[in-house]
């Protein structure tokens, strides 16, 4: 009966130290107080989240009461009112909404060799050589109308030419990186070339010439000289593509709902 009372006691006095341990606080920063049971919790958010280099308790408790003091500091400079703080909260506000609405459903995105595939045959990887004819950097109308009068009175000596593609390239072409290849630019998706080239190219047959084709970089005279096979392509580009897209159809999902709230009106001509 002794033995049992004891133990009771015993179990009475761990109780009551653990409460009061956790009840006090571990440091006094201003008018701020750090308890002992948020110092625990955090310092277990910092154990679970670290796999190497955990600080000891000593060092974490550093780090705290400095965070605070800054905090303090912060909130007595009034820096909650700059212009930069502001902007970087609302983008935290933007991201903690983006998390919260859809960042499960990004997180269960799931890519199957059917969706590689099946995307993969309207976006082949492409492989193409061409001449460049360059657009002058903020060139006038009549700058851009000599170089394309020039662009196509190559286009038409490619047209009837005896000679290779390549040796035209090395005669013409003002892409001084790939003139010493016959103009080759490799393997392309349809997301690492302009939109504009990559249609082009998409339609035409493998040893197929066209032109011209206007970019941001100037007119292109384009050969198509090969069109990779599913098999051959590199499968974790195309998986990471694929991602992509279907991680853009749940935000465009998200955001025509958005729209139905928040009326939205554009005005593109006031773009320069």
């Amino acid at each position: 009966m002794m033995n049992m009372q004891r133990m009771i006691f015993s179990l009475l006095v761990c109780l009551a130290y653990s409460s009061v341990t956790y009840a006090q606080n571990v440091a006094t920063v201003g008018k701020v107080s750090i308890s002992a049971k948020e110092f625990e919790q955090k310092y277990k958010e910092v154990q679970q989240k670290s796999v190497v280099n955990v600080p000891s308790k000593q060092v974490f408790l550093e780090d705290l009461v400095r965070y605070e003091m800054g905090l303090q500091e912060a909130k007595a400079q009034n820096m909650e009112k700059d212009p930069q703080v502001q902007e970087r909260y609302d983008q935290l506000l933007y991201q903690a909404l983006i998390e919260k609405q859809i960042g499960k459903r990004v997180s269960q995105i799931k890519v199957s060799e059917d969706d590689m595939r099946n995307y993969y045959k309207s976006n082949p990887e492409l492989r193409t050589s061409h001449i460049l004819i360059e657009i002058p950097p903020k060139a006038s109308s009549d700058q851009r109308a000599q170089a394309k009068k020039r662009a196509m009175e190559i286009y038409e000596e490619v047209k009837k030419s005896k000679k290779s593609f390549e040796e035209l390239v090395a005669i013409y072409t003002d892409d001084a990186t790939t003139k010493r290849s016959g103009g080759d630019i490799g393997w392309q998706s349809r997301l690492t070339i302009t939109p504009e080239y990559y249609e082009a190219a998409y339609k035409l047959k493998v040893g197929q010439v066209y032109g011209l084709v206007e970019t941001l970089f100037g007119f292109h005279i384009l050969k198509l000289t090969g069109r990779n096979p599913y098999e051959k392509a590199n499968k974790r580009h195309l998986r990471q593509v694929v991602f992509d897209v279907k991680r853009k159809q749940i935000f465009d999902s998200y955001f025509a709902g958005l729209k139905k709230k928040y009326p939205v009106k554009m005005s593109l001509e006031n773009i320069k």
